[in-house]
């Protein structure tokens, strides 16, 4: 089925319901939108792709904001090409040439983005509709758990997978993010991210080069005119890739290549970095504050690489509440494995077997004003 026809179907199908639900939904797969809610700190989430909709808390001065970039409507979220919110995979990031080869044999997925695969393919965890299991909405620990089966040969992945992802307050200012997902019947690669875009001035206020960010990795993974990695792990040291002080986002935007469009570079941050400590720990990965709202955010994350994006693709992008969105009107902090690693025997193994252990990944976001 041609893309197009197909996208339209499935934002016919999520467009069905976007008001937002209020009961315990167990079991449910009607598409909704879900909030939950601490005080005046509130996350909303769609079970249409797994997405975030909106983070709001206060600024320095009492006033509440939403920080993340969206959409107002389920079917702009099908269609959109940005991933604004969204839990993406099988296989977050790119798998070069579309295709691996695991215990043997070779696997062709669906390339979305030139020759390569980009988050899982044309019709990614992303672009499907997840099953709500268990929803509380206040209290003590607001939380939502979504659920997905993905078939074996899913955009050309093998075997069967079970996926589960919640999100939950779990205290004031914090969210928590937990992925698990268990091979039923075949070796396969897992690589999920959350693929959120942050400005914590408030969507649709500008572009963040102004914000600091810090991250908390040595090395990067170089790649090429096509972001693929080359396979080697560098230093950051002496690099504009050197984001271990607190540093403007802006400093050294023009020094880096985040690909190409239309045979001109486009200029901007969008790199795996190796993130220091043990890849397996949940240890902090990044810090990033703007100075003139005072909000703060603190990743900490048990994955060995982090993809640090700056919007450098957005144009012209109809968001929420009528706000328009730019170049660099936001980042991205996407913990990961390491992108293509099926094709690099040298990277950390994302190949996850039956009965031999889960994929899991923890992600912890801290909110500060």
């Amino acid at each position: 089925m041609a893309r197009a026809p197909l996208l339209l179907l499935l934002a016919a199908l999520c467009a069905i319901s976007f008001a937002a639900a209020g009961a315990n939904a167990g079991g449910r797969k009607m598409v909704g939108v879900y909030e939950l809610s601490k005080g005046d700190f509130s996350v909303k989430v769609t079970n249409c792709g797994a997405t975030v909709t909106s983070v709001v808390f206060p600024d320095s001065k009492g006033n509440l904001g939403d920080v993340v970039l969206g959409y107002d409507t389920i079917a702009e979220y099908v269609n959109g090409s940005a991933y604004f919110g969204a839990l993406v995979g099988r296989v977050a990031n790119r798998v070069a040439n579309a295709r691996f080869m695991l215990d043997g044999k070779v696997y062709h997925l669906y390339a979305n983005d030139g020759k390569n695969t980009l988050h899982g393919g044309h019709r990614g965890f992303s672009k499907v509709i997840w099953t709500v299991k268990e929803y509380v909405s206040g209290g003590d620990t607001p939380h939502i758990t979504l659920y997905y089966h993905s078939f074996d040969g899913e955009q050309g992945f093998p075997g069967a997978l079970d996926v589960y992802v919640t999100y939950e307050l779990s205290s004031p200012y914090v969210l928590s993010v937990r992925m698990k997902a268990t091979a039923l019947d075949k070796a396969t690669p897992v690589n999920l991210a959350q693929h959120t875009y942050w400005n914590l001035g408030g969507q649709g206020s500008g572009d963040v080069l102004g914000n600091t960010i810090q991250l908390f990795a040595s090395h990067y993974t170089p790649v090429d005119s096509t972001l693929i990695p080359t396979g080697q792990v560098a230093p950051v040291a002496g690099t504009p890739y050197d984001l271990r002080a607190p540093t403007a986002v802006g400093a050294h935007i023009r020094q880096v290549s985040g690909g190409s469009s239309n045979g001109s570079t486009i200029y901007g941050y969008d790199m795996n970095y190796v993130v220091d400590g043990d890849e397996h720990a949940l240890r902090k990965v990044a810090a990033v504050r703007d100075g003139a709202s005072g909000r703060g955010l603190e990743l900490w994350a048990d994955q060995p690489g982090v993809q640090f994006y700056t919007g450098n693709f957005l144009k012209d992008v109809k968001g929420k509440d009528g706000k328009v969105y730019e170049e660099y009107g936001a980042l991205c902090l996407e913990t990961q494995g390491f992108p293509d690693a099926v094709n690099h025997p040298g990277f950390p193994s994302q190949i996850v077997r039956p009965g031999q252990g889960a994929y899991k990944h923890d992600m912890v976001f801290k909110f500060s004003f």
